[in-house]
């Protein structure tokens, strides 16, 4: 983990401010929230800006630690460099006031943030919160007050989906999570168990991604499958009375990479999370 400290001895504070104090880099950094690995020209399209004045952002957050580079054939694919991260950016987010909608577009990317999203390696929004409300009315879920515990008719339901709920306890990260969602001021499931889930689902395609962008959408077939394999039901946008997300296809050539749960990069994200996650119970929790 990159640190620097100050004349005083202290962590300097404010190096890591001054990297996030530009919008740009700021764009570039909640944008690598989707937990993927994203091109340097996807990145600059999303923060709107030149590839090379984005080149100069990316390497200034590299070389502060903030993210990281993977060259893959002839790319170079950026990603957050860690849980670490990705747990700051989460409480400053909630820390932060809400951007200015006065565009269409705008709305829309509002819109759809609010109805699904990907808050680093696991799911958030009103699809996060209702796919934890249906698993803890399914019985596969129990509240407590650190978070939720995984019951044995939930660890036999997981297996279904090849999630070895016993292979997660052993890891060094909590096995759940209570995650307090930013748009719906509710929890969302997270830790080792919403990673896992939520990687599963990605590899199935019931839930659908894009590139430079942390929108997910829930597919036809992830409410089926969701329904057949764990009993939840997932009401859609209309049926939950919210506006209903605009989820543009992707352009030709476009790809949202997320890495294989066999990368050996224990900092990169894994959609079976095994990243080390501080557990901070239901108040002051880690938002997205």
């Amino acid at each position: 983990m990159f640190m620097v400290f100050s004349m005083s001895g202290e962590a300097d504070l404010a190096a890591i401010g001054a990297l996030m104090s530009d919008r740009t880099r700021a764009t570039i950094l909640t944008t690598l929230l989707n937990g993927g690995l994203t091109s340097a020209s996807q990145l600059a399209d999303r923060a709107g800006v030149s590839r090379s004045l984005a080149s100069s952002h990316l390497r200034k957050l590299t070389e502060g630690g903030l993210i990281a580079v993977e060259p893959r054939q002839r790319q170079r694919l950026y990603r957050l460099s860690g849980q670490h991260v990705a747990d700051a950016l989460e409480v400053l987010l909630f820390m932060a006031p809400a951007g200015t909608v006065n565009s269409l577009r705008a709305s829309r990317e509002r819109d759809n943030l609010r109805e699904a999203r990907l808050c680093y390696d696991h799911l958030a929004g009103r699809v996060g919160v209702a796919l934890t409300d249906g698993l803890t009315g399914a019985g596969l879920l129990r509240e407590t007050p650190g978070g939720y515990e995984i019951t044995g008719r939930g660890a036999s339901a997981f297996r279904q989906l090849d999630i070895d709920v016993e292979i997660l306890a052993a890891r060094e990260r909590p096995l759940t999570r209570a995650c307090m969602d930013r748009s719906e001021g509710r929890h969302h499931l997270a830790g080792q168990l919403g990673a896992a889930l939520t990687g599963e689902l990605l590899q199935r395609g019931w839930l659908e991604s894009r590139e430079a962008s942390r929108v997910v959408r829930l597919s036809i077939a992830g409410r089926e499958g969701l329904v057949d394999a764990l009993g939840v039901s997932i009401p859609s946008a209309e049926e939950a009375d919210e506006p209903a997300p605009s989820f543009p296809q992707p352009l030709p050539g476009e790809l949202h990479v997320h890495p294989s749960p066999g990368t050996a990069d224990p900092s990169a994200p894994q959609p079976h999370g095994a990243h080390h996650h501080t557990h901070h119970g239901l108040r002051g929790v880690p938002a997205a």
